[in-house]
């Protein structure tokens, strides 16, 4: 199995552990061919291999809002979780899915989650505002348990309710 391969299969706690022992070096959009893939998306979306996913749609994660960016991630979990939220935050949305995609342009870490609960990019998450190509699905992955989405959820609602769940877009 490629180092390619051990991190996206690598978890959030396990991407956080192996971060303890390596300096943080910033993903910027100059600064961002040393980074490979594979790469994933989470979504409620229906996509085809060599689709395009562009910004400017509308968010899984907040209503009446368009993200400026494609969200994505170099580890599988991050984009489980996406998925997961999108279906349920979404009004008539369809099932979670995830996606993998290769950039087609620079991106940069995503600052929602680069330096917040951990320092760095521990989840490996990424944005563009150029297409994403979807190369790929991922169609059996590993879905968190109830509890825990739901305690993800009610952190949310909390956030929203205190008027913090602001997305760096």
């Amino acid at each position: 199995m490629g180092d390619e391969q051990v991190h996206a299969t690598m978890s959030i706690a396990e991407a956080i552990a192996a971060a303890r022992d390596t300096a943080y070096v910033p993903v910027t959009f100059e600064s961002c061919a040393h980074v490979g893939g594979p790469f994933f998306h989470g979504t409620t979306a229906t996509f085809d291999v060599d689709d395009l996913i562009v910004p400017g749609h509308r968010s899984n994660f907040h209503e009446g809002r368009i993200s400026n960016h494609v969200y994505f991630a170099a580890l599988l979990e991050p984009a489980a979780w996406a998925a997961e939220l999108a279906e349920a935050l979404a009004a008539s949305a369809g099932p979670g899915r995830i996606y993998v995609v290769e950039p087609t342009g620079p991106f940069e870490d995503d600052p929602n989650v680069t330096n917040k609960r951990f320092p760095g990019n521990v989840t490996r998450s990424y944005r563009t505002r150029q297409p994403m190509r979807v190369v790929g699905e991922v169609r059996s992955w590993e879905r968190h348990a109830p509890e825990a989405l739901q305690a993800m959820l009610d952190s949310i609602a909390r956030l929203r309710a205190e008027g913090l769940d602001v997305i760096e877009d």
